[in-house]
């Protein structure tokens, strides 16, 4: 046992018991941040009602980020590696590495669920699944601390807070520019 009890922070991000190094957790990290800020994007112009369309929103634009973010990273990796043909095993470990945007839709698509069977307001369900998306992008200060084995710490928080107000900016940017 360890005597850091915030070692045992697990989630998307580790695949298994021990965390992943830093060159494997990095392009999961923007993965997850990229994913996570067009979802949000995706979210906030959202006019929800009664029907699933929202949810349909978020599933494709997570899966069409997906698609983009795995095909981008096998051409610039062509380019770093030189490779022709990319392998079997680096195709799968492009997909790997883009899963966390998958992961970015799960819980607002469960909040979204939840105002369409009549449980919460769909404003309410709304808001909540653009909370929730916030205090994810925050959360990834604290893995990188992890990464650092660092304790969090009061500029965790600080970092946080900057990394979150950064990503709601970007929101802001896109969702004003394309909406």
């Amino acid at each position: 046992m360890t005597d850091r009890p915030w070692t045992l922070l697990h989630g998307p991000l580790f695949s298994r018991s021990n965390p992943l190094d830093r060159e494997h957790a990095a392009p999961r990290i923007s993965a997850y941040i990229y994913g996570n800020i067009l979802i949000l994007a995706a979210l906030i112009p959202l006019h929800l009602n009664d029907d699933f369309v929202g949810i349909l929103i978020l599933l494709g634009t997570a899966l069409s980020t997906f698609v983009a973010h795995v095909f981008a990273e096998a051409v610039g990796r062509r380019v770093h590696e030189g490779a022709i043909h990319p392998t079997m095993k680096t195709m799968l470990h492009h997909l790997r590495d883009s899963v966390p945007i998958l992961s970015s839709a799960s819980v607002p698509c469960l909040i979204l669920a939840m105002a369409w069977i009549g449980w919460i307001d769909p404003r309410t369900a709304q808001l909540a699944a653009e909370i929730v998306i916030l205090l994810r992008i925050g959360g990834t200060v604290f893995v990188i601390d992890r990464l650092n084995n660092e304790r969090p710490s009061r500029a965790t928080l600080i970092g946080a807070a900057a990394v979150t107000v950064v990503a709601t900016v970007i929101v802001v940017v896109k969702v004003v520019l394309t909406h």
